[in-house]
């Protein structure tokens, strides 16, 4: 069972965490290469247009505030393995303890290093459809 839970914390976590980070930075790159490419002249209402920009926004918003979440429970899991292993051994040995505790520290990080770029690839985003909008807005909008 423990052999089991450090392979889900290993792979499934982190890899997890991977996936999540290459779909973030994925859909970033796709979206500033749209926003590049818009001609606001295109859109007949501004409502066309906010959908149009707002597209895929959600998601990354929505893996840069669950990422964390994803890092900490890897974190709590390696941590409940080491317990369960202390217990089992009954052997005490604080060089053990430290390391099964850095290494569960590892999940922590990396959903950490995924929230971050996540958040600041939403934010560049959402305010660049921000400027998009208005540009229609002023040449369009009612004056």
């Amino acid at each position: 069972m423990q052999e089991g839970l450090k392979l889900f914390i290993e792979y499934g976590i982190l890899g997890f965490l991977g996936l999540l980070s290459f779909i973030s930075v994925w859909l970033g790159i796709e979206r500033w290469l749209h926003y590049r490419d818009i001609n606001i002249s295109d859109y007949n209402t501004i409502h066309d247009l906010e959908i149009d920009v707002t597209k895929n926004l959600t998601i990354i918003s929505t893996i840069a505030a669950n990422s964390v979440y994803v890092g900490l429970l890897g974190t709590v899991l390696g941590i409940m393995l080491t317990f369960a292993s202390l217990g089992e051994t009954g052997i005490v040995d604080s060089k053990t303890i430290m390391q099964s505790l850095s290494y569960t520290l590892i999940a922590t990080a990396a959903g950490l290093l995924v929230a971050i770029p996540s958040i600041v690839i939403y934010n560049l985003l959402a305010r660049k459809a921000e400027t998009i909008v208005a540009k229609w807005e002023k040449t369009y909008g009612k004056n």
